[in-house]
């Protein structure tokens, strides 16, 4: 990658190898959320993490969320519920401070989670983005598509609200 493409939003650098033309966006937006979240987490002091300013969600309840989300969302893809593990991480997100719990920590579980996104992308088939799916115990109806989609748009949602606590937290 040249400097000049490295500075470009990774939607403007080209489709990513081996994924479908219909999954590209959503790639490229994980893609640019993780780029975003690393950068933005450089330096950020490990006081603050769980710091609720004006109170708003804690910069690690955004790090939890978005992992979380990630894997909820990309397990009803696969049209399976959610086991044990990943009920216990979503009840976590919602406590307050658990303290073995670092930046880095945080940081290590969204980025594997994106990771094992695009694999998963990478391993749709086309013909099965529109098939039916269900979300939660109620199986709330929408499709693969729908759910891939809702990934990244919520995924780019919460960053939003984590740049600007983070950035909140950092003028103090």
């Amino acid at each position: 990658m040249t400097n000049q493409s490295q500075n470009l939003e990774v939607w403007m650098r080209g489709p990513i190898a081996g994924l479908s033309p219909m999954l590209q966006p959503v790639a490229h937006a994980l893609l640019q959320v993780r780029e975003e979240v690393n950068t933005l987490m450089i330096d950020f002091p490990e006081e603050y993490l769980w710091e609720r300013p004006a109170g708003v969600a804690s910069v690690a309840f955004h790090l939890q969320h978005l992992s979380g989300v990630l894997d909820r969302l990309f397990t009803y893809a696969n049209d399976k519920m959610l086991d044990e593990d990943q009920l216990e991480l979503l009840q976590l997100e919602n406590v307050s401070p658990q303290y073995d719990l670092t930046v880095k920590k945080l940081l290590t579980r969204f980025n594997n989670q994106v990771n094992k996104a695009l694999t998963q992308l990478k391993n749709t088939n086309e013909k099965t983005l529109l098939e039916p799916r269900g979300i939660g115990r109620k199986r709330i109806p929408t499709n693969v598509i729908g759910l891939y989609f809702h990934a990244a748009e919520h995924s780019t949602r919460h960053f939003g609200a984590l740049m600007v606590t983070v950035k909140i937290l950092k003028e103090q």
